[in-house]
Formats: C-alpha cells, structure tokens, sequence
C-alpha cells in the first residue's frame, strides 16, 4: 500500500532508531499526567493482552520469565536484599495484583513490603561444573512455579553462591510487571547504585519517579481511543487477507494452540556481526531491519512464500518520563513484506525498511485491539495475524565493574508463538536463541534451521546483492544433508537395492513353469479351470491365430473382455506375439475407449461378442474370443524372441487435461517387479490368490502374473464379487485363498461384510494411502499386512512395508529390488532426514514414457541428476514423503491434492482419517468445491456403517483434533463412495450437496433451556446484541478475548463453573461450551440439568 508517512518523519523516525533500536521517545510529547486518587487502575492494553493470554493458556506458563544477574567479587546480601527492597517501593508496578472488578480487570496498587527477603543455596561444597548444573536446576525449578496474578508478587528471587566470589541472582518474574527494558535499563542500573551505597551504610542517590505505571495506564486508555479512527484503516488495508505462514506443512497442527517449546541457543561471530552492521549502515537501515529481511529469506527457502508477515516488539516508552519505569510497555507490531525471489537481497531490505517505519509509525495501536478489530475469524490453532516474532536487543548499557545480565541461562520451557528469533547484541557477537513449539518441530528440524540461518547470514554478509533465490540455493544446499556421511546414506546406502533377476519376458517365464507343472492348476474361474499346460497350449493357439492376422512385435493389441480364463489367455497370446496388450475396461465410457483406441492405433483388438455393441467405432480388426475354441487342435503359432526393453503393455491413467494418457511398461520393468515381488512379500507354489481387480488397473499385473511365474494358482473374481464384501468374504472361505491384493475401499468393504478373518491371509493393501484405524482393523482379521507403494509410471509397485500392530503411522517402507527412492527440494536436491520433499522413483521399474506424448514425458521423466551422463532417469511422483531415520519413507499425500482454504493449507486426507475413527462412519472422502460464486467451501462425503451421526457430532469430533479452519461446512451422506474402474475414488462424480443442507449450518437456533439462555444472555450483554443462537461464533459475531473474560465474569455470577477462556477457543459457540459442562456442574432447575445433558447429546457434542 501506499506511504502515508512523510519522507522528513520517515527521516526522523530512522535517525532516532538507528541510534536507538526500536525505542521511540518523544521529548516534545506532552507530560502524561498522574492520576487522580490511589485506587484500582485499569490495564495498559499490553498487560491485559498479557493477562488474557495467560489465562488461555492455563497451566502452561508462558509468561514467567527469568534473567540472571551476576555478581563477581565479594558480595552483601543484606545490602542486596535492602536494594530490591528499595526497587519494589519505588515502583509500584512490582507491589501491584490483577483482579475482576465487576466488569473489567482492574490494578490494585500494594503498600511495600518493610523487607525482602532473599533465600540462599550454597554450593560451594560442589565442583564447580556440578554446581554451575544446580544452580540452573534450581532457578529451573523456580520458572516452574505459577504466579498468583491476585495475590503477588510477581516476582521470585534466588541467590546462588558457586564460591566465596561468585554469586547469580536468578529472577524468576511475570512478564505483565516488566519488559527486557525494564531488566537492563532500569532494574539493574537501579539494583548497582542502591547496593553500593547500601553496602558502604550510605543512603542512596536516586531521584523519585515523576509517575507511576497505573498513571501510564489510565492515560494510554484515553489517549488510543482517539488515535484508533486514524490508525485502523491503515492496518485493515495492510493486513487484508493476511497470508499463514505454515512452516511445517508436513506436521499436523494441534486443533488448540499448545504452548510447550524448547530452545536452541546460537552465536553469531565477531566478524559476522560487524559485517552485517556495516551493511546496516550503508544501506540506512538499523541492524533489526537487517535481520528481519534475512529472516523473511529463510522463511521462504522452506515455504516458497513472497508475503510474508513476522512480528516484532516496539519498546513503547514514547515518553521521557516512561523511560526511568518498571513495567510492561512493549507493544507487539506487524511487519509484512511482499517481494519476489528474484530480487536482489538488497532490494528486500529496502522493503522491510520502508514496512517497518510504517509500521512503526502507525504502532500506537496496542496489538489485542489491532486482532479484535481486524481479525474476522479466529483461529485457535495458532497465534493471529503472524506466527513467528523476530527481536533484537540492542547493546547493554556499560555495567560496573564485577556485575554481568544474561537472559537465556534457564531452559523456558514454554513458547507463545510457532518460532521466535531472540537475538542479543554483545561486544562478542549477537548471541541468542530460537525458541520453538514443540507441537510442531522436533530438535533435529531446529538444529537443520539454525544452521541454514547461521550460513544464511555468511552469505549476506559478503554477498548481500545476491539474489533472495540465489542466497537460498547456496543456503539449502544443506538439504543434501548436514553431513557427508548423511548424504551417502540417502543417495547410495537406502538405495543400494541391486538384485539379479531372469533376463527372460513374463510370457516365457510362465511356459517355462508350465513345463515344470503341467498338470498344476493355474486359473480357477467360477466352475472352470486351467492347468498351467492348458493355459499355456491355449495362449500359444491363439497367438498363432493372431499373428496370422498380422501381430508382431512393436503393435499394441486392445483387450477387452470380462475377468475370465480368456481374458488371461488373450493377455498371454498377445505377448507370445512380441505385441503388448492395452486394456480396454468394458466399464469405461465409450468415448474414453475411443481415445484409447484413437492414441495406440491398435491393428487388432480381443474381444467377446456382448461386448460389441458397447465398443466405439474401430476399423481394425476383432477377434472375439468366444468365436474361438482355445483346447481345440494346436494352431502354428511362431515363437517371437522377444527383448526385455519391448513394450509389455501401455496402461491408460488419468490427464489433468482430462485426456488420458498411455504409460508404456517394458518387459524389463515387469519381470524386475514380479521377481522382487517374489522374494518381498513373498510368493510359495502353494499359495492361492484371489484377483479382484480390474485389468485396466495396472496392479492387476501382479494378480495374474506373479502366481502363475510361481507355480501357484489364481482365482478370478467376478466384476460383481470385487463389488459386494460378503461375495468376497464367502470367496475368501471357499477357496482357501492364501493372497489377496486390494485398494483399502475394497478392504473396507469385505470388513464391514462383516468378515471374520483368516489368520493364513496374506494381505496386500495399496493404490491410495493406508489409514492407522484400517490398517489396524486388518491386522486383527489376517496372518501378514503390507503395504504397498508405487505409480503406474514405475511398473506396479515400487515400495513395501510390512505392518505391525500399534505402530504409530503408516509408512511405505523401502525400495523394492533394483529401485531408488530420492526425496528432493524443488532444485532436485535430496532434503535431509525427516524433511519433506517431493519422491522421486528410479530403477528398473521407470517406464518407458507415455505413449505419444513426448513433451510430457520429458516432463515427469527427467534425466537422473545423481547419476548424470549414465542415461538413467527418474520418474517425480507428484507426491510428498519424508525419510524416517531408520530409511523407512512415510509419504504424506499428494502435493497437488493440498487444497488452500482462507489462506491455511490443509490435507484432505488428514480430515479423511479422523472422520473415519467415528464408529458410525465406514468411509469418508473430503474435498474443496469452488462454485466460482461464494468462497471454496469444505465438504465431507460420508457413509455411514448404520445411521448418520448427527453433524454436530462429527463436527465436535474434528474440532477436538483439529482447527476450526478444517472443520467441513457441511457432512454429505452417501450410501457408497463413487469410485473409477480402478477402485480409487471418483472426487468429479461426487454430488452437489443440498442447499437446504448448507444452510441448516448457519440457521439461527434459539436457546432452548435456561442454561443456554443464562450464556446467550451473557454473551447478548457484553457484544451489544439482540439475540444470540446456540450455534453463532462467539468471535464471529464481535467477540475477542476480553469480551469473552467478561462474559465467564458475568456467568460465574449465575453458578460456580469451571469453564475459562480456554474454553471459548475450543468451542466458540453456545451448543459447544455447555457439551464442556459436568452434568454436576450444571444448575438443575426441577429436573433440568439432566435436560440439558440430555439435549447436549442429542446435539451430538457430548
């Protein structure tokens, strides 16, 4: 947006930062006055955000703070403890408590203490390492003490003594009595002056306040009030669809923000340092800007992000008088900067510069008004408008001889945003640490973070015209791995796959086994049945007869027969001619066959007579199988030596143009995979398979080739058995089946037959991803699971996992033989342990290409850039996954199936599962429908294994595991799941859902029992509403978390509840909050509370 702060107050603004940092005094500034009378005071707006902030985040303490004072010589702790003494009565901010008066927070002002005492543990009976090691555990111990914010006091002195010349004074404080100004710039400026004049029995010098905090904040109430219809607009313009900043796209994010975090501490050098201030300097920008724009490239090195917001703290001591005070003045502001990777680093910096002293000029506004004003949907997964919060203290004034400050000696424990940059400006270098939630990163991803910032910052500081994607190029070439040994583990030794197999086609494979048993049976279908001689006689008869009308090898011949003994023989004549198949699925639309038809120009196509009728128009050639007797007398058929890198057959997958495209697999491709599969997950004489799929599916490959290149038997389903779960469990029994391969809706399906198992059942399980609860369902009910991965583009399967019984995810295990797996950035560079990327297949399994279509397979079939000039190539899967540390591959869905709802992104799948946890619901499908009208809504398509949950049962259910943001606006019932030929999910042939039904979801519902009105009347009073229904957002409809302190206030007048501000975050609406109620806790009115409960559940929330 456009400047609207004048080039001379811009001028002015940036000479008093740079030579104050981020601290902005007005001498001119009119005096803030003293307040009239003694009594309770309001809140500044920073300590009410700090207060309200505290309450929602319970137990966890995120705003007790600590800092060590150090004390090197001889030390007086009685004129020590007279000094803090002293330091408590002259600013009354340290002897103040926070209480509810009515309806709002008030401060009440104590009388001070007469002494303070000071308690001591003495450790000068340990070693020193050992004793340093206590000290920390003990003022640890101390950061974990809650404070009690209408009691006091909120602060907790401990002194340590290490030797008879070493002390730390470790204060533990609460964040809403102090600022780091506070600590370093009055505090211990104050604690020096009184302790040496204390310690020499002297009075001391120091001159008395001209105010006090509580007079600072009467006063700024008053006065931001009349700056709000100037500053406001500013703001809304500003930060108008603010983007999310989601640094962890591949960790799911609790429903509820959570606020345990650790730390990483870092140190930039000397020289670094230095550098980077020089830049500062001839750039005309303050070291803070500095870092924050290199910040904003790190940010989007991970997330690819050019919007990118961050908050700081401004230090809001405007006045002279401020500056001399303890308490809590630091306003948090918003820096948003929209640039583009290709601009010099240079250029980005100017950006920041100019977004800062905007920001900073409009930064009156305290930040809980700028969220309550602007915020139109909150959500409670995260903190708003920004995620991470960036802070640069500038140079500590000179300290007296013998005392030192540092801030970061005790681990928090606790983290108030995603990530926090907190950086120190030392006379060695800016020390600091990233403090970070736990929720989200694990140690590892910070440790890989800290180091890409610190290279970050070499590069800037030598180099700061390069470009922002040069400088994360050169940055995350650290995705190759941290170290050689890492790297050589993702690219040789995950990889190191390589496994003879038979130079031989499928086809002459299976003859070779028909020689060794003959009279073995080979396909069971229905009544029928082949011996692997009759097969094999059956298949060379009708390959003569195709070569007599002219197959041979490099044609491509159509298939289109039902599941039969002579769907399988045509497929292995076809071969034996040097020809491939392609499948031409009886269920697919004509138009679809037509393109098929149209792209292979297939000479010859195999077919039944009922078929005909259905087929597009074809000139070439029909055979139909059922014309032909295929154990009559032998026709000459002419053995065709075929090579391992002809065609085998061209499998047609889905366009995103909407055209299909024909996947060209090679004998090499197919016998690899076969032998692999073979060994993993193993294959026996004796086996029995069950086949259910499709054969225009190309996992149907291993149904009909793996048992018969084995000596063991396939059973042929029937379209209509592959479709009906007890027709599957009934054939399972029948049988004896030992196999069976199947998409997880087919699994789902014989499940909820219901089937009872067979713990001899070898199950195969792949397709579409493997959710916990059905692979855990299938466990129970078979003998082995496995897990499969793989694109058709890489023969069949390409990854196996072996499943176990209370694994904490589903993985797709490793490579299969003679297969690479690469997980990489977007510069193809392979990304460390435990980071996402995309997968990358490679191998003896990558087809050939797509079949006339050489544009886009020079697209998805690039040249191997790890093994450059070999010709070998890999196959970019589209899909995301991430290596586990023990080589195991997790994938993490499709990265063009990541959907952008409001700003957040979000996985489908991840709602997908949780739906499916509800024992009322068999299968779930989620999706984003855009009617290019109103906003993208989230739908849920469900079945239900008996009757509908109510929606409001389902829509607790995810609201307890996820954001609100991901919570679908409407639940759709189906009978089934709509699903292509292939068994996946048909996402376009998904139903509208009904209009009446998305509009029950915002329908006004009037309470119906007196708790619900005594909450909607509460909430009516304090929003200034005429009525509210049971299912409005509290924070939807004018609410922020004051409001809501306001209405637990005027709640908790009516009956004793536990119900906090936590609470209202979680469930935001009426219907939720009393489903949160103990039915005890519930004020009964003749038999009403049990109403109440009984109407909740009728809702579905209980």
């Amino acid at each position: 947006m456009q400047s609207d702060v004048r080039a001379t107050d811009r001028r002015a603004l940036l000479k008093e930062y740079l030579r104050k940092g981020l601290v902005r005094c007005d001498a001119k500034a009119a005096a803030i006055p003293r307040r009239k009378g003694s009594g309770p005071a309001p809140l500044s707006y920073g300590q009410e955000q700090v207060w309200l902030h505290s309450q929602l985040a319970g137990k966890t303490l995120i705003y007790n703070e600590a800092a060590t004072i150090h004390r090197h010589g001889a030390l007086d702790i009685v004129a020590l403890e007279r000094s803090f003494a002293e330091i408590v009565r002259r600013h009354e901010m340290w002897r103040t408590t926070f209480e509810w008066e009515g309806d709002r927070l008030v401060q009440i002002v104590r009388p001070p203490p007469a002494s303070i005492r000071i308690p001591c543990d003495d450790l000068r009976a340990l070693p020193r390492v050992e004793a340093e090691r206590e000290a920390i555990r003990l003022a640890t111990e101390d950061r974990h003490q809650p404070f009690d914010l209408a009691q006091g006091p909120m602060y907790r002195p401990r002194l340590v003594r290490l030797c008879d010349d070493e002390h730390r004074l470790f204060l533990t404080l609460h964040h809403i009595i102090f600022d780091g100004v506070s600590l370093y710039r009055v505090f211990l400026p104050e604690l020096q002056t009184l302790y040496e004049a204390f310690s020499r029995n002297e009075s001391a010098a120091l001159r008395e306040l001209p105010i006090q905090y509580a007079d600072y904040a009467e006063w700024q109430r008053g006065t931001v009030e009349r700056a709000l219809p100037k500053e406001i607009p500013y703001w809304k313009a500003l930060l108008e669809d603010v983007p999310v900043l989601d640094l962890m796209k591949g960790h799911p994010r609790p429903a509820v923000q959570t606020y345990t975090g650790e730390m990483e501490k870092l140190q930039i050098s000397t020289e670094v340092t230095a550098a980077l201030k020089a830049l500062s300097q001839e750039q005309g920008v303050t070291l803070f800007m500095t870092i924050v724009a290199a910040f904003k490239v790190l940010l989007h090195g991970y997330t690819g992000e050019e919007d990118i917001v961050v908050g700081s703290a401004t230090c809001g001591r405007s006045h002279t008088e401020l500056e001399g005070l303890l308490g809590f003045f630091l306003n948090t502001v918003v820096i948003r900067s929209r640039f583009s990777r290709e601009m010099p680093f240079t250029d980005l910096l100017a950006k920041v510069k100019g977004a800062t002293l905007e920001s900073l000029a409009h930064g009156a506004v305290p930040f809980e008004l700028l969220v309550n004003r602007i915020v139109r949907v909150r959500d409670a997964s995260r903190p708003p408008l920004f995620q991470v919060l960036i802070s640069v203290e500038p140079p500590l004034p000179p300290l007296k001889e013998g005392w030192g400050f540092s801030q970061m000696d005790v681990e928090p424990g606790t983290a108030k945003f995603d990530l926090y940059l907190e950086l120190d400006d030392r006379p060695d270098g800016l020390i600091g640490r990233f403090t970070y939630n736990t929720a989200l990163f694990d140690r590892q991803t910070i440790q890989l973070l800290k180091a890409r910032w610190l290279k970050l910052l070499d590069r800037i500081a030598v180099s700061a015209t390069e470009r922002v994607c040069d400088l994360t190029a050169e940055v995350f070439e650290l995705s190759k791995g941290p170290s050689a040994e890492e790297r050589h583990r993702l690219l040789v030794e995950w990889n190191e796959t390589r496994t003879l197999f038979p130079e031989e086609p499928v086809h002459v494979l299976i003859a070779a086994q028909a020689r060794l048993t003959p009279g073995a049976v080979a396909l069971v279908d229905g009544n029928r049945q082949f011996t692997y001689a009759e097969l094999n006689t059956a298949a060379d008869r009708l390959a003569g007869h195709l070569q007599s009308l002219g197959a041979a090898t490099g044609e491509i011949i159509g298939v289109c027969v039902e599941r039969s003994l002579e769907m399988v023989v045509a497929v292995l004549a076809i071969l034996k001619t040097g020809a491939a198949y392609v499948p031409l699925d009886p269920a697919f639309p004509a138009d679809r066959l037509a393109l098929m038809v149209e792209d292979t120009a297939m000479p010859l196509l195999i077919t039944q007579k009922r078929m005909l009728s259905s087929l597009p128009a074809y000139g070439g050639k029909v055979v139909c199988v059922d014309d032909l007797a295929l154990n009559a007398a032998p026709a000459r058929w002419r053995p065709v030596q075929s090579s391992l890198d002809d065609r085998a057959y061209v499998i047609f997958t889905s366009g995103s143009t909407g055209r299909p495209k024909g996947v060209e697999i090679t004998h090499r491709n197919l016998t690899n995979f076969l032998c692999s599969m073979q060994r993993t997950p193993g294959l026996r004489r004796d086996d029995v398979l069950l086949a259910v799929t499709t054969l225009s599916f190309d996992i149907a490959g291993l149904e009909l080739f793996l048992p018969l290149v084995t000596g063991a038997r396939v059973v042929l389903a029937s379209r209509e058995t592959a479709q009906d779960g007890q027709a599957l469990a009934d054939e399972i029994e029948c049988h004896g089946i030992t196999i069976m391969q199947a998409t997880p809706v087919t699994w789902r399906l014989l499940l909820d037959a219901p089937w009872h198992g067979n713990h001899r059942l070898k199950a195969l399980i792949g397709g579409e991803p493997c959710p916990l609860d059905l692979a855990e369902r299938l466990l129970a009910k078979c003998g082995e699971l496995w897990n499969l991965y793989g694109p058709t583009e890489t023969t069949i399967w390409s990854t196996v996992e072996k499943l176990s019984p209370g694994a904490a995810r589903v993985t797709i295990g490793r490579p299969i033989a003679n297969t690479e797996v690469y997980i990489v950035d977007d510069r193809l560079d392979p990304v460390p342990i435990g980071e996402e990327g995309e997968l990358l297949l490679g191998g003896a399994g990558v087809a050939r290409g797509y079949l006339n279509r050489p544009e886009l397979t020079a697209e998805k079939f690039i040249p191997h850039p790890f093994k450059p000039g070999t010709g070998a190539r890999l196959y970019r899967t589209g899909d995301l996954a991430r290596y586990l540390s023990d080589g195991r591959i997790e994938c993490l869905g499709r990265i063009d199936r990541q959907v952008k709802l409001r700003g957040f992104r979000l996985e489908p799948g991840e709602i997908e599962s949780i739906l499916r946890e509800h024992p009322a619901i068999r299968e779930a499908v989620v999706i984003l429908r855009d009617s290019g009208v109103a906003e993208a809504r989230l739908l849920a398509y469900v079945v239900p294994a008996a009757n509908l949950p109510a929606d409001q049962e389902l829509r607790a259910l995810l609201r307890r595991k996820l954001p609100d943001y991901m919570v679908p606006v409407a639940f759709v019932p189906l009978t089934r799941v709509p699903l292509t030929a292939n068994g996946k999910v048909d996402h376009r042939a998904l139903p509208d859902p009904d209009p009446s039904r998305l509009a029950r979801q915002s329908g006004f519902v009037a309470p119906r029992n007196d708790l619900e009105r005594k909450i909607a009347e509460a909430w009516s009073q304090v929003l200034k509403l005429e009525r509210v229904g049971i299912h409005d957002n509290f924070f939807e409809i004018g609410g922020h978390s004051l409001a809501a302190m306001q209405a637990l206030a005027r709640l908790r007048h009516s009956w004793p509840t536990e119900l906090n501000l936590r609470h209202f975050f979680e469930h935001p609406t009426i219907a939720g909050l009393v489903a949160t109620i103990p039915s005890a806790e519930i004020p009964a009115r003749n038999g009403e509370g049990a109403l109440v409960a009984a109407e909740a559940r009728e809702e579905g929330v209980l």
